[in-house]
């Protein structure tokens, strides 16, 4: 099933995201050629693309786990988690309508 992994950064998370970038993206990458990612991304903290020194707010992530648990298991795991990036994150089950 897909769940929605949405997390909120702490303030002047910047830093400690680049610090844990690569290995961030690198269990995405996985997520991905395993044909489980759905969409990932961070929420820029200004209407830009590159937001540059602004940062982000938070992240999304919806992929397919086998269960709940699992999803909060891959969540609590993440580099961003680890680094201390995120001051929070929710996992919700996630159905796909469209497209």
């Amino acid at each position: 099933m897909w769940y929605a992994i949405i997390s909120e950064d702490n303030d002047n998370s910047l830093n400690a995201r680049q610090g844990a970038r690569q290995a961030h993206l690198s269990r995405l990458t996985d997520l991905r050629d395993e044909g489980r990612l759905l969409v990932a991304g961070p929420h820029p903290a200004i209407d830009a693309a590159e937001p540059g020194s602004a940062g982000f707010t938070g992240s999304l992530v919806v992929a397919d786990f086998a269960s709940l648990e699992v999803a909060q298991d891959w969540a609590a795991k993440d580099p961003y988690t680890i680094a201390g990036v995120y001051r929070s994150v929710a996992v919700k089950p996630f159905k796909l309508v469209l497209p």
